[in-house]
């Protein structure tokens, strides 16, 4: 498709997508161009933010999840937390990803990214209330999206009586604390060199067989080189393995995220489990 012809078609999804910063005379805002969920290229499109719902938590409080969209299929873009990566109110930025994945290849072909980060807000969190991630590609215009309790936006968490799913527990020590559903929890710090593989590993409970662990970047100063992006678990020992390389010193954030099925329970919106490793790269 030619690319001058695609970037007239994107806009963000719906109405949740508000520009945020003034157009100039020559810029058709985004909120008014035509929309085509299937436009694709190879690089240089945009990364949208995404609401994907919420869910009450049981020890109080609510969970308001993010997701984000690439139209890119070749090219993996990184946006550093800061001025063009932020969330609002300043009290929940900095667990939000800077690297953002290109469209996964098949057989993983989930359309997109799904709650890779949560935030947590106190039972005071009202229907007016928002938390707001946005988002901004060098020059292009930025995007946000703000997060908030509208009722049909409500999600089932950690399990779907009515699909009879349940999110898998997930550990990343043998015998360390168990994660179940999308808050998971935070592991760490753990120790490693830069140049050097970090052998990860998800042990994964969970009654199906077929269980999928996915490994990423969530944000940190440098690159990360996976062996293995995308696994099954290994039904005898109910694991799945990776190595994570880093080029650069820093403190990093890796997500770990497991569902039975990601090309089809995803867009279900339930249920899977994350897991969020804080590295320490020397």
């Amino acid at each position: 498709m030619n690319r001058a012809f695609a970037a007239l078609l994107l806009l963000p999804a719906l109405s949740l997508f508000l520009p945020a910063h003034t157009l100039s005379a020559q810029e058709i805002a985004l909120t008014n161009r035509p929309w085509s969920g299937s436009v694709l290229m190879e690089s240089g499109g945009p990364i949208v933010p995404l609401f994907d719902g919420w869910y009450p938590n049981p020890e109080g409080g609510y969970t308001l999840c993010f997701g984000y969209y690439s139209v890119n299929w070749v090219e993996d873009v990184t946006i550093p937390l800061g001025p063009n990566n932020y969330v609002e109110p300043a009290e929940y930025d900095g667990a939000q990803p800077d690297f953002f994945e290109r469209i996964p290849e098949r057989p993983y072909s989930y359309r997109r990214r799904y709650c890779v980060f949560p935030v947590v807000v106190p039972e005071s969190f009202t229907e007016d209330d928002r938390v707001t991630w946005t988002l901004q590609r060098g020059r292009e215009e930025a995007l946000s999206v703000p997060g908030k309790l509208v009722l049909a936006y409500r999600l089932d968490e950690p399990t779907s009586p009515g699909r009879g799913d349940i999110a898998p527990g997930v550990r990343v020590e043998a015998n360390g604390e168990e994660a179940v559903g999308r808050n998971g929890m935070f592991a760490g710090p753990t120790a490693a060199r830069v140049g050097e593989p970090l052998e990860l590993t998800a042990w994964v409970e969970h009654p199906e067989d077929e269980v999928w662990v996915g490994w990423a970047k969530q944000n940190g100063p440098g690159p990360v080189e996976f062996s293995e992006q995308n696994t099954m678990i290994d039904p005898a020992t109910r694991t799945a393995s990776t190595t994570a390389r880093f080029d650069e010193p820093g403190t990093y954030l890796l997500r770990v995220q497991s569902i039975d099925d990601p090309v089809e329970a995803f867009e279900f919106h339930c249920c899977w489990t994350n897991v969020f490793i804080e590295v320490i790269v020397e």
